[in-house]
Protein backbone atom coordinates (compact mmCIF):
# COMPACT_ATOMS: atom_id res chain seq x y z
CA UNK A 1 0.00 0.00 0.00
CA UNK A 2 1.71 3.40 -0.95
CA UNK A 3 1.74 6.27 1.93
CA UNK A 4 -1.88 7.87 2.02
CA UNK A 5 -1.63 11.01 0.52
CA UNK A 6 -3.59 13.00 2.91
CA UNK A 7 -1.91 11.61 5.94
CA UNK A 8 1.32 10.23 4.85
CA UNK A 9 0.30 6.72 6.73
CA UNK A 10 1.86 3.59 5.62
CA UNK A 11 2.44 0.48 7.04
CA UNK A 12 5.85 -1.19 8.25
CA UNK A 13 8.06 -2.94 5.57
CA UNK A 14 9.91 -6.20 5.40
CA UNK A 15 13.10 -6.33 6.89
CA UNK A 16 16.07 -8.59 6.49
CA UNK A 17 15.22 -10.65 9.60
CA UNK A 18 13.30 -14.19 9.17
CA UNK A 19 10.28 -14.51 11.01
CA UNK A 20 11.34 -17.88 11.60
CA UNK A 21 14.62 -16.67 13.25
CA UNK A 22 12.64 -14.41 15.99
CA UNK A 23 8.77 -16.20 16.44
CA UNK A 24 8.08 -18.22 19.70
CA UNK A 25 5.36 -20.51 19.59
CA UNK A 26 2.00 -20.36 19.93
CA UNK A 27 2.21 -16.93 18.15
CA UNK A 28 -0.50 -14.78 16.06
CA UNK A 29 1.60 -14.12 12.59
CA UNK A 30 -0.15 -10.63 10.41
CA UNK A 31 1.01 -11.29 6.42
CA UNK A 32 1.00 -7.24 5.45
CA UNK A 33 1.05 -8.10 1.70
CA UNK A 34 -2.15 -10.18 2.46
CA UNK A 35 -4.08 -7.11 4.64
CA UNK A 36 -3.32 -4.44 1.99
CA UNK A 37 -4.41 -6.31 -0.60
CA UNK A 38 -7.45 -6.81 1.38
CA UNK A 39 -8.17 -3.61 2.83
CA UNK A 40 -7.85 -2.14 -0.85
CA UNK A 41 -10.21 -4.87 -2.59
CA UNK A 42 -12.98 -3.90 -0.35
CA UNK A 43 -12.56 -0.15 -0.17
CA UNK A 44 -12.54 -0.36 -4.31
CA UNK A 45 -15.50 -2.80 -3.97
CA UNK A 46 -17.81 -0.56 -1.66
CA UNK A 47 -16.76 2.92 -3.44
CA UNK A 48 -18.00 1.08 -6.71
CA UNK A 49 -21.23 1.07 -5.56
CA UNK A 50 -21.10 4.36 -3.34
CA UNK A 51 -21.34 3.30 -0.26
CA UNK A 52 -18.88 4.48 3.01
CA UNK A 53 -16.82 1.96 4.37
CA UNK A 54 -16.67 2.03 8.34
CA UNK A 55 -14.30 -1.16 9.02
CA UNK A 56 -15.18 -2.85 12.33
CA UNK A 57 -11.97 -2.86 14.41
CA UNK A 58 -12.67 -5.40 16.55
CA UNK A 59 -11.57 -8.20 14.21
CA UNK A 60 -7.80 -6.54 14.33
CA UNK A 61 -7.97 -4.52 17.23
CA UNK A 62 -4.56 -2.08 16.10
CA UNK A 63 -4.61 1.42 15.53
CA UNK A 64 -1.99 1.04 13.13
CA UNK A 65 -4.18 -1.22 10.82
CA UNK A 66 -7.07 1.36 11.60
CA UNK A 67 -5.11 4.00 10.12
CA UNK A 68 -4.34 2.05 7.24
CA UNK A 69 -7.99 1.03 6.73
CA UNK A 70 -8.59 5.17 6.65
CA UNK A 71 -5.76 5.87 4.79
CA UNK A 72 -7.60 3.36 1.74
CA UNK A 73 -10.35 5.98 2.22
CA UNK A 74 -12.38 4.53 4.93
CA UNK A 75 -14.76 7.12 6.71
CA UNK A 76 -14.07 6.09 10.40
CA UNK A 77 -13.89 2.60 12.22
CA UNK A 78 -16.78 0.64 14.03
CA UNK A 79 -16.08 -0.29 17.47
CA UNK A 80 -18.01 -3.14 19.75
CA UNK A 81 -16.75 -1.80 23.27
CA UNK A 82 -16.36 1.45 24.54
CA UNK A 83 -12.71 0.68 25.30
CA UNK A 84 -11.82 -0.31 21.79
CA UNK A 85 -13.04 2.97 21.09
CA UNK A 86 -10.90 4.65 23.64
CA UNK A 87 -8.07 2.93 22.21
CA UNK A 88 -8.55 4.32 18.46
CA UNK A 89 -9.61 8.19 19.81
CA UNK A 90 -6.08 7.80 21.12
CA UNK A 91 -4.68 6.73 18.53
CA UNK A 92 -5.87 9.71 16.16
CA UNK A 93 -8.54 8.03 14.65
CA UNK A 94 -11.73 10.75 14.62
CA UNK A 95 -15.01 9.60 13.80
CA UNK A 96 -16.14 6.56 15.51
CA UNK A 97 -19.40 4.17 15.87
CA UNK A 98 -19.92 2.14 19.03
CA UNK A 99 -22.53 -0.67 17.56
CA UNK A 100 -23.27 -1.47 21.38
CA UNK A 101 -25.76 -0.40 24.06
CA UNK A 102 -23.41 1.53 26.43
CA UNK A 103 -25.45 1.55 29.85
CA UNK A 104 -24.04 2.21 33.44
CA UNK A 105 -22.53 5.70 35.10
CA UNK A 106 -19.39 4.89 34.45
CA UNK A 107 -19.58 4.05 31.28
CA UNK A 108 -21.34 7.59 30.42
CA UNK A 109 -18.82 9.47 31.94
CA UNK A 110 -16.22 8.25 30.05
CA UNK A 111 -18.53 7.49 26.90
CA UNK A 112 -19.13 11.86 27.61
CA UNK A 113 -15.48 12.00 28.06
CA UNK A 114 -14.96 10.20 24.78
CA UNK A 115 -16.91 12.84 23.00
CA UNK A 116 -15.16 16.05 23.82
CA UNK A 117 -12.20 14.85 21.29
CA UNK A 118 -14.02 12.31 18.51
CA UNK A 119 -16.74 12.58 17.17
CA UNK A 120 -18.69 9.83 18.40
CA UNK A 121 -22.04 7.60 17.38
CA UNK A 122 -23.37 4.96 19.15
CA UNK A 123 -26.40 3.12 18.90
CA UNK A 124 -29.95 2.34 20.95
CA UNK A 125 -32.40 -0.12 20.96
CA UNK A 126 -34.89 0.67 23.69
CA UNK A 127 -36.23 3.92 25.73
CA UNK A 128 -33.86 3.03 28.81
CA UNK A 129 -30.17 2.92 26.47
CA UNK A 130 -31.67 6.92 25.05
CA UNK A 131 -32.79 8.31 28.31
CA UNK A 132 -29.55 6.87 30.08
CA UNK A 133 -27.68 8.62 26.94
CA UNK A 134 -29.40 11.49 27.37
CA UNK A 135 -28.97 12.44 30.91
CA UNK A 136 -25.33 11.66 30.63
CA UNK A 137 -24.19 13.65 27.56
CA UNK A 138 -26.47 16.78 28.97
CA UNK A 139 -25.04 15.97 32.70
CA UNK A 140 -21.85 16.51 31.28
CA UNK A 141 -22.07 19.17 28.30
CA UNK A 142 -21.51 16.47 25.47
CA UNK A 143 -23.18 15.43 22.06
CA UNK A 144 -23.20 12.46 20.23
CA UNK A 145 -25.61 10.88 17.35
CA UNK A 146 -27.56 7.73 17.74
CA UNK A 147 -28.19 5.20 15.33
CA UNK A 148 -31.49 3.25 16.08
CA UNK A 149 -30.18 -0.24 15.94
CA UNK A 150 -32.46 -2.94 14.39
CA UNK A 151 -32.86 -6.68 14.78
CA UNK A 152 -32.05 -8.16 10.85
CA UNK A 153 -32.55 -11.33 12.51
CA UNK A 154 -29.47 -12.39 14.37
CA UNK A 155 -31.84 -12.08 17.66
CA UNK A 156 -29.01 -10.54 19.65
CA UNK A 157 -30.06 -6.87 19.69
CA UNK A 158 -32.34 -4.16 17.53
CA UNK A 159 -35.77 -3.36 17.43
CA UNK A 160 -38.26 -5.74 15.73
CA UNK A 161 -39.90 -3.67 13.39
CA UNK A 162 -40.20 -0.54 11.82
CA UNK A 163 -42.77 0.98 13.73
CA UNK A 164 -40.71 0.49 16.54
CA UNK A 165 -37.91 2.28 15.12
CA UNK A 166 -39.30 5.67 13.91
CA UNK A 167 -40.92 5.42 17.48
CA UNK A 168 -37.31 5.39 19.19
CA UNK A 169 -36.16 7.84 16.57
CA UNK A 170 -38.82 10.43 17.33
CA UNK A 171 -37.63 10.05 21.32
CA UNK A 172 -33.93 9.99 20.14
CA UNK A 173 -34.73 13.60 18.20
CA UNK A 174 -36.44 15.24 21.12
CA UNK A 175 -33.74 13.92 23.83
CA UNK A 176 -30.92 16.28 25.00
CA UNK A 177 -27.64 15.62 23.72
CA UNK A 178 -28.70 13.43 21.24
CA UNK A 179 -29.24 13.69 17.81
CA UNK A 180 -30.42 10.95 15.47
CA UNK A 181 -28.46 10.10 12.49
CA UNK A 182 -30.52 6.79 11.38
CA UNK A 183 -30.35 3.64 11.49
CA UNK A 184 -28.21 0.14 11.28
CA UNK A 185 -28.42 -3.85 11.67
CA UNK A 186 -26.16 -6.50 11.14
CA UNK A 187 -27.49 -9.44 9.15
CA UNK A 188 -27.23 -12.76 9.83
CA UNK A 189 -24.35 -14.77 6.76
CA UNK A 190 -26.34 -14.81 4.07
CA UNK A 191 -29.03 -12.36 4.72
CA UNK A 192 -27.98 -9.22 3.71
CA UNK A 193 -30.51 -8.41 0.78
CA UNK A 194 -33.72 -9.72 3.29
CA UNK A 195 -31.42 -7.41 6.05
CA UNK A 196 -31.32 -4.27 3.45
CA UNK A 197 -35.14 -4.27 3.08
CA UNK A 198 -35.35 -4.44 6.64
CA UNK A 199 -33.45 -1.52 7.04
CA UNK A 200 -35.18 0.32 4.30
CA UNK A 201 -38.24 -0.34 6.04
CA UNK A 202 -37.17 1.43 8.57
CA UNK A 203 -35.89 4.32 7.44
CA UNK A 204 -38.78 5.14 5.49
CA UNK A 205 -40.86 4.64 8.50
CA UNK A 206 -38.47 7.31 10.59
CA UNK A 207 -39.02 9.72 7.42
CA UNK A 208 -42.28 9.54 7.06
CA UNK A 209 -42.42 10.55 11.27
CA UNK A 210 -40.90 13.59 9.83
CA UNK A 211 -37.14 12.70 10.72
CA UNK A 212 -33.69 13.25 8.85
CA UNK A 213 -32.56 9.63 8.22
CA UNK A 214 -28.49 10.64 7.65
CA UNK A 215 -26.97 7.02 7.70
CA UNK A 216 -28.42 3.92 6.69
CA UNK A 217 -25.97 0.94 7.75
CA UNK A 218 -25.52 -2.62 7.69
CA UNK A 219 -22.38 -4.75 7.71
CA UNK A 220 -20.31 -8.50 7.80
CA UNK A 221 -17.78 -9.72 5.96
CA UNK A 222 -19.79 -12.85 4.69
CA UNK A 223 -22.09 -10.95 2.28
CA UNK A 224 -19.75 -8.38 1.27
CA UNK A 225 -19.38 -9.94 -1.76
CA UNK A 226 -23.27 -9.38 -2.61
CA UNK A 227 -23.32 -5.90 -1.35
CA UNK A 228 -25.43 -3.60 -4.41
CA UNK A 229 -25.83 -0.12 -5.29
CA UNK A 230 -29.48 -0.47 -4.27
CA UNK A 231 -30.22 3.59 -2.76
CA UNK A 232 -30.63 2.76 0.35
CA UNK A 233 -27.57 2.11 2.35
CA UNK A 234 -25.32 4.82 2.58
CA UNK A 235 -22.54 2.29 4.89
CA UNK A 236 -21.67 -0.79 5.76
CA UNK A 237 -19.49 -1.71 8.25
CA UNK A 238 -17.13 -5.10 7.37
CA UNK A 239 -14.74 -6.45 10.04
CA UNK A 240 -13.18 -10.00 9.27
CA UNK A 241 -12.44 -8.77 5.71
CA UNK A 242 -9.35 -7.26 6.84
CA UNK A 243 -7.85 -10.87 8.26
CA UNK A 244 -10.01 -13.33 6.76
CA UNK A 245 -10.05 -17.07 8.21
CA UNK A 246 -11.13 -20.78 7.91
CA UNK A 247 -15.12 -19.83 8.00
CA UNK A 248 -15.25 -17.40 5.51
CA UNK A 249 -13.11 -19.80 3.09
CA UNK A 250 -16.02 -21.85 3.77
CA UNK A 251 -18.73 -19.80 2.95
CA UNK A 252 -16.90 -19.06 -0.42
CA UNK A 253 -15.98 -15.78 1.03
CA UNK A 254 -12.41 -15.41 0.56
CA UNK A 255 -9.53 -18.31 -0.28
CA UNK A 256 -6.95 -19.83 1.51
CA UNK A 257 -4.90 -17.36 0.14
CA UNK A 258 -7.04 -14.37 1.20
CA UNK A 259 -6.12 -15.33 4.83
CA UNK A 260 -4.00 -13.08 6.65
CA UNK A 261 -3.45 -14.07 10.09
CA UNK A 262 -2.25 -17.24 10.87
CA UNK A 263 -1.38 -19.18 14.11
CA UNK A 264 2.52 -19.97 14.32
CA UNK A 265 2.64 -23.72 16.63
CA UNK A 266 4.81 -26.54 17.41
CA UNK A 267 4.52 -29.76 17.36
CA UNK A 268 5.05 -31.21 20.98
CA UNK A 269 4.36 -34.88 20.17
CA UNK A 270 3.85 -37.43 17.25
CA UNK A 271 1.74 -40.68 18.37
CA UNK A 272 1.29 -42.63 14.94
CA UNK A 273 -1.75 -41.30 12.86
CA UNK A 274 -1.99 -38.32 15.83
CA UNK A 275 0.03 -35.38 16.83
CA UNK A 276 -0.40 -32.71 19.36
CA UNK A 277 0.41 -29.07 18.71
CA UNK A 278 1.04 -26.27 21.02
CA UNK A 279 -1.88 -24.28 20.40
CA UNK A 280 -4.99 -25.19 22.27
CA UNK A 281 -8.01 -23.47 23.14
CA UNK A 282 -6.20 -20.34 24.49
CA UNK A 283 -4.67 -19.75 20.89
CA UNK A 284 -7.52 -21.12 18.72
CA UNK A 285 -10.63 -20.19 20.59
CA UNK A 286 -13.13 -23.24 20.81
CA UNK A 287 -15.59 -21.31 17.97
CA UNK A 288 -16.62 -23.84 15.36
CA UNK A 289 -18.68 -21.77 13.60
CA UNK A 290 -20.44 -24.82 12.05
CA UNK A 291 -17.66 -26.88 11.01
CA UNK A 292 -15.33 -29.69 11.82
CA UNK A 293 -12.14 -28.87 13.62
CA UNK A 294 -10.68 -26.15 14.90
CA UNK A 295 -8.66 -24.72 11.93
CA UNK A 296 -6.97 -25.48 9.12
CA UNK A 297 -3.17 -26.19 9.13
CA UNK A 298 -1.18 -25.44 6.21
CA UNK A 299 0.56 -27.89 4.20
CA UNK A 300 -1.57 -30.39 6.35
CA UNK A 301 -4.80 -30.64 3.98
CA UNK A 302 -6.30 -34.16 5.80
CA UNK A 303 -5.92 -33.13 9.28
CA UNK A 304 -8.22 -32.57 11.41
CA UNK A 305 -8.01 -30.23 14.62
CA UNK A 306 -10.56 -32.44 16.30
CA UNK A 307 -10.35 -31.30 19.71
CA UNK A 308 -8.70 -28.34 21.98
CA UNK A 309 -7.43 -28.37 25.43
CA UNK A 310 -6.17 -25.62 26.93
CA UNK A 311 -2.72 -25.02 25.81
CA UNK A 312 -3.12 -28.47 23.87
CA UNK A 313 -4.02 -29.22 19.93
CA UNK A 314 -5.20 -32.36 19.15
CA UNK A 315 -5.22 -33.43 15.47
CA UNK A 316 -5.78 -36.51 13.61
CA UNK A 317 -3.92 -36.75 10.13
CA UNK A 318 -5.26 -37.91 7.08
CA UNK A 319 -3.28 -39.72 4.83
CA UNK A 320 -0.50 -37.30 4.39
CA UNK A 321 3.02 -37.63 5.95
CA UNK A 322 3.17 -37.27 9.69
CA UNK A 323 5.28 -33.97 10.65
CA UNK A 324 8.23 -34.74 13.48
CA UNK A 325 7.95 -33.59 16.60
CA UNK A 326 9.50 -29.54 16.51
CA UNK A 327 8.02 -29.06 13.62
CA UNK A 328 6.40 -25.51 13.09
CA UNK A 329 3.11 -25.00 11.73
CA UNK A 330 0.40 -22.45 10.79
CA UNK A 331 -3.12 -22.64 11.55
CA UNK A 332 -5.80 -20.29 10.01
CA UNK A 333 -8.28 -20.38 12.79
CA UNK A 334 -11.75 -20.53 12.06
CA UNK A 335 -12.38 -17.19 13.65
CA UNK A 336 -10.14 -14.43 13.72
CA UNK A 337 -11.17 -11.92 15.58
CA UNK A 338 -11.18 -14.24 18.85
CA UNK A 339 -8.03 -15.20 18.21
CA UNK A 340 -6.95 -11.93 18.42
CA UNK A 341 -8.34 -10.97 21.61
CA UNK A 342 -6.06 -14.32 22.90
CA UNK A 343 -3.10 -12.51 22.04
CA UNK A 344 -1.40 -9.64 23.72
CA UNK A 345 1.12 -8.99 20.60
CA UNK A 346 0.86 -10.03 17.05
CA UNK A 347 4.27 -10.36 14.60
CA UNK A 348 3.68 -8.43 11.47
CA UNK A 349 5.19 -10.52 8.47
CA UNK A 350 5.63 -10.16 4.90
CA UNK A 351 6.15 -13.39 2.86
CA UNK A 352 8.84 -14.86 5.19
CA UNK A 353 10.49 -11.44 6.11
CA UNK A 354 9.60 -9.91 9.71
CA UNK A 355 8.18 -6.57 9.68
CA UNK A 356 7.48 -5.57 13.53
CA UNK A 357 5.50 -6.77 16.52
CA UNK A 358 2.51 -4.96 17.78
CA UNK A 359 1.20 -4.43 20.72
CA UNK A 360 -2.64 -5.27 20.64
CA UNK A 361 -3.75 -2.38 22.41
CA UNK A 362 -7.43 -2.89 22.14
CA UNK A 363 -7.88 -5.68 23.50
CA UNK A 364 -9.82 -5.50 27.00
CA UNK A 365 -13.23 -5.16 27.99
CA UNK A 366 -15.68 -2.63 28.88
Amino acid sequence: MNADRRTGYALPQATDELWADIADTPSILVDLDVVEANIENTARHLAERGLANRPHIKTHKLPDLAHAQIAAGAAGVTCQTLFEAEVMADAGISDILISYNVLGAAKHKRLADLAARAKITVTADSAEVVVGLSGAMSANGAAIDVLVELDCGMKRCGVRSADEAAALATLIDGSPGLTFAGVMGYPPPDNGRAAAAALASAASACRNAGLDVRTVSSGGTPDLRYVEADGVMTEYRPGSYIYNDRSLVARGACTEADCALTVLTTVIGVYGSRITLDAGSKSLSADLFGLTGHGLIRGLAGADIHALSEEHGHVLLGSEKPPRVGDRLRVIPNHACVVTHLFDEVILVRGDRFAARKRVEARGRG
